[in-house]
């Protein structure tokens, strides 16, 4: 019966549809007092019988709109809402296919002297750089999160493990009235707040408190989400709770509560789980904890049980002072077993090492974070950033290797444990002075940054090295190493922006200091066999440098900003010393002195609302690092000794950059185009000379000519086939050329690679009742090279997800999560291929604040990460242990008395708030 029913619904929507009429409406948008034209006006229409949305649009440069959908309704009412002008609205007939409007003259809305605030729901407004969504215009299933709610809304994707972007950029932080919410996992807000409690959603640029207080422009790279919770859900508790129990004494567990009191909130979280979900992320079904469905073929290595808990406030004191704090610990110890097999390329001859290795480590880390804001007035703002870590860990560590000639002739072997306890603190502080002068942009800040970084090491070392050959030698090492790392860090900068004319060209001069220090101190003592205690001084293991590295840059930037358009020019020189004191070993003491020229230009073009397109070229000047400019000989590795070379010059990097994207809203196309080239010049390179018996000596050097040419492009489409169903399309492709300069067995060459990734997705959505997206994507590499003996290398692999969603009959959702890997190339003895399948089905129950699942992991038992490595030397087969098939069954329970007292002031999705005086 079920089945009939379904296929009735079926037929039926499709006989729905079948009835729609398409409609075409279109006209111009001026203003009543000057009569010229309103761009970025929001156009939509809604169904007579429940003002539910049917389309929306944005109107262009000219004021221009064009309304085109389908609908069986006869009639619909056209709103049409722009800030500042009154709203317009009116009853338009559908009979017809198309509609001129003509010129609409907006008038001016003069309560808004009155400081009246109209809340409409117009589904999407632009205000400045700034996108608004009203939460309401966007239908979800009524449990939904944040998440679900996001990907409802034009151009924004969420992809399986969390990531947001927008217009093809992505999002990089989340607040919730403008205020950071657990740090900086966006997955933990989208994830455990509900879609009930927002009532806008806002998309911006990325900028920081002080940058945000100067209206600066920044390069739009990321993009933050603003939550805005409804007024009336400002006061009140929230959350949930959930625990599980599976097959082979699997658990997870999980909780959250949230006080809200108007501007002062705060949260708790626990959460713990053994089945490799070491973060913190709370979805019911599809990633329920952070881990489950997600683990995809190939991503998973180890197995991790893990224990998290965590803090969260927020409040404002007064008119001036905003604070927000949180705390959190993790957890967990981990286990895994890797094996690999190298196949190493000489200019002459191939070599071949096989591993195998175990690993189990215990961690524990503290994490405190604060931030303080103080506006002193309308001019003068002061942030404070401080931060707090302290993290120990245990490591056990074991390995077999062999290394054989193309012969299969043993060359040498070796095996090694370790025992490994570190223990590491540190402290960070930013503060951030800004006065602002004058209402046309200029402003004096003050930026100080320091970090101080403290890590204590005890290893315990017993290694066996055999070399064979004509001179053989066996390398045997019982020791203990006392190490301790410590880095001092400060930045400051001095930044005075002036304007030059009105508020549209800048001059920006600035001075920057930057002092790094680092101590690096190893005692390593050799075992004592009369003794049995580690008290023979290793001086060649053993190490007591000082690392600085002080810079002085001075800059100045000219930006020029118009409506649609901005450019900006940036140019500074780098005073730059290196220095490094090696107590041990005097001889080896360095001091380098560097000067160079950074360029940093930029310019933006804005076609419209929903396309732009972003130019820029950088040139960076990037110091060799200190470890390798010290001539100090490292002999940690007995079949590897790495000698620095102090002749190296800094590298130069050039890089050209073209960004474009074009999103319709209304007719839900995007677009979205990335080019990028860089030019390396005096690039850094590893130069390694290999003996007969495959012991290895490495130096640095520097090159000329490499670069990287890369770029993607994706399109995407949303077709509508009626009220309940749609269809989303997207193809991408990442094409790359790179071509590096490099050593082998002291022989200089050059390699090319090529790659190309394309991709291609559906997303079919009928709603409440089914949502199926299957993904496909191919990977092609061919590496050549102008050197002998070296073959051109192809490797291709191909991966395949198949997700869906069923959702009746009412109250079940039942989700199976299908991928298929398939990588021909990797050698014999590792798994090729395998399907991978996850499936959770589960069903509300206490009108709906009640969930059970049960949860099948790796249903066909076939999870595994085998994966191939190629690079210019050598191509080495990897495989790691993963988590392998289970059953879990759950149940959660959410909680909400937000806004219980506000439900008197709704009135049919439309609410004034009046705040005259």
């Amino acid at each position: 019966m079920k089945k009939v029913t379904i296929v009735f619904i079926f037929f039926f929507t499709s006989f729905l549809s079948s009835q729609t009429n398409s409609f075409n409406i279109s006209g111009t948008l001026v203003a009543e007092d000057g009569n010229f034209p309103l761009e970025s006006a929001t156009v939509y229409l809604q169904r007579v019988i429940d003002s539910t949305l049917i389309t929306y649009t944005i109107s262009d440069r000219n004021g221009e709109f064009t309304l085109e959908n389908k609908t069986t309704d006869k009639k619909a009412n056209l709103y049409i809402s722009y800030v500042g002008y009154q709203t317009y609205s009116k009853v338009i007939n559908l009979d017809k296919e198309f509609t001129d409007l003509g010129k609409i003259k907006m008038q001016i809305n003069t309560e808004a002297l009155d400081e009246i605030v109209i809340k409409s729901t117009a589904p999407i407004t632009i205000k400045r750089d700034t996108l608004e969504f009203n939460v309401k215009s966007f239908k979800t299933r009524k449990d939904a999160n944040v998440e679900d709610l996001l990907k409802e809304l034009p151009g924004v994707e969420v992809d399986e493990e969390g990531n947001i972007q927008v217009n093809g950029k992505p999002v990089n932080r989340i607040f919730v009235n403008g205020k950071p919410f657990f740090g900086d996992d966006p997955t933990i807000t989208t994830r455990s707040l509900t879609k009930d409690i927002v009532e806008k959603i806002q998309i911006l640029d990325t900028k920081t408190k002080d940058q945000a207080f100067t209206g600066e422009e920044v390069d739009g790279e990321n993009k933050t989400v603003n939550l805005v919770i409804k007024e009336e859900n400002n006061k009140g508790v929230f959350g949930r709770v959930a625990a599980g129990a599976g097959t082979d004494n699997h658990y997870e567990y999980a909780g959250m509560f949230n006080y809200f009191d108007n501007d002062r909130r705060i949260s708790f979280l626990a959460g713990g789980n053994d089945i490799n979900s070491p973060g913190f992320s709370f979805g019911e079904i599809r990633q329920m904890f952070g881990g489950g469905n997600n683990i995809r073929l190939g991503s998973g290595q180890g197995l991790i049980e893990s224990q998290n808990f965590g803090t969260n406030y927020a409040d404002k004191y007064g008119e001036k002072v905003d604070v927000s704090a949180n705390y959190f610990y993790s957890g967990s110890n981990s286990e895994n077993k890797n094996i690999s097999n190298r196949e190493n390329i000489l200019a002459d001859s191939r070599f071949f090492t096989t591993s195998t290795s175990n690993s189990f480590n215990d961690s524990d880390s503290h994490n405190a974070n604060f931030e303080i804001d103080i506006k002193i007035d309308s001019t003068l703002l002061i942030n404070i950033e401080p931060s707090f870590r302290y993290s120990k860990s245990n490591t056990q560590f074991s390995e077999d290797e062999t290394s054989s000639d193309e012969f299969n002739a043993l060359l040498n072997q070796s095996t090694l444990t370790s025992n490994v306890e570190t223990f590491g603190k540190n402290f960070s502080n930013e503060i951030d002075v800004t006065k602002r002068f004058g209402s046309n942009g200029a402003f004096l800040r003050l930026s100080l940054d320091n970090e101080i970084n403290v890590r204590e090491r005890d290893d315990f070392l017993n290694s066996e090295t055999n070399i064979f050959g004509e001179n053989p030698e066996d390398v045997l090492r019982n020791q203990y190493t006392d190490g301790e790392n410590k880095v001092d860090n400060l930045s400051s900068r001095l930044t005075y922006r002036l304007p030059l004319i009105g508020k549209e060209f800048f001059v920006e001069f600035q001075y920057r200091y930057d002092f790094n220090k680092q101590e690096d101190k190893k005692s390593t003592f050799d075992l004592d066999t009369d003794t049995q205690e580690y008290s023979n001084f290793n001086i060649d293991l053993s190490t007591d440098f000082e690392y600085i590295n002080e810079a002085n840059t001075p800059s100045v930037e000219f930006e020029y900003r118009k409506k649609d358009w901005s450019a900006s020019m940036e140019a500074s020189y780098v005073f730059r010393t290196l220095e490094n004191k090696d107590m041990l070993r005097p001889e080896f003491t360095i001091q380098r002195d560097f000067e160079a020229v950074e360029l940093r230009s930029r310019f933006r073009y804005r076609f419209s609302p929903q396309s732009s397109l972003r130019v820029g070229y950088n040139l960076n000047n990037n110091p060799p690092r200190l470890s390798q400019l010290q001539a100090f000989r490292d002999v940690s590795n007995p079949l590897n000794t790495v000698v620095g070379n102090p002749n190296l010059e800094p590298e130069n990097n050039h890089r050209v950059y073209a960004r474009y994207n074009n999103f319709n809203f209304q007719k839900g196309f995007g677009f979205y185009g990335f080019f990028r080239a860089t030019i390396d010049n005096n690039t850094v390179v590893r130069k390694t000379v290999i003996d007969e018996n495959l012991v290895r000596e490495t130096t640095f050097a520097n090159v000329n000519g490499n670069y990287d040419v890369n770029g993607y492009v994706s399109v995407s489409k949303k077709v509508k086939i009626d009220s309940l169903r749609t269809l989303n399309f997207d193809v991408g492709i990442g094409p790359n050329i790179r071509r590096t300069i490099n050593f082998n067995n002291d022989v200089q060459y050059a390699s090319n690679n090529t790659s190309l990734s394309p991709r291609l997705g559906m997303r079919f959505i009928w709603k409440d009742v089914l949502e199926f997206n299957p993904r496909y994507r191919l990977s092609y590499t061919q590496n050549t090279f102008d050197i002998e003996n070296f073959d051109d290398q192809e490797f291709i692999s191909h991966s395949l997800n198949l997700n869906s969603a069923t959702f009746l009959p009412k109250g079940f959702e039942w989700r199976n999560d299908v991928s298929f890997n398939y990588n021909p190339n990797v050698a014999d003895g590792f798994q090729k291929s395998a399907w991978f399948w996850n499936a959770t089905l589960a069903y509300s129950v206490l009108k709906n604040k009640g969930t059970v699942t049960l949860k099948a992991y790796d249903l066909l038992n076939q999870n595994t990460n085998a994966r191939r490595i190629a690079t210019q030397n050598y191509i080495e087969d990897v495989e790691s242990t993963v988590l392998q098939q289970y059953f879990m069954l759950s149940f959660s329970w959410k909680f909400n008395s937000l806004g219980s007292a506000a439900e008197d002031f709704e009135d049919g999705g439309r609410r004034q708030r009046y705040r005259r005086g």
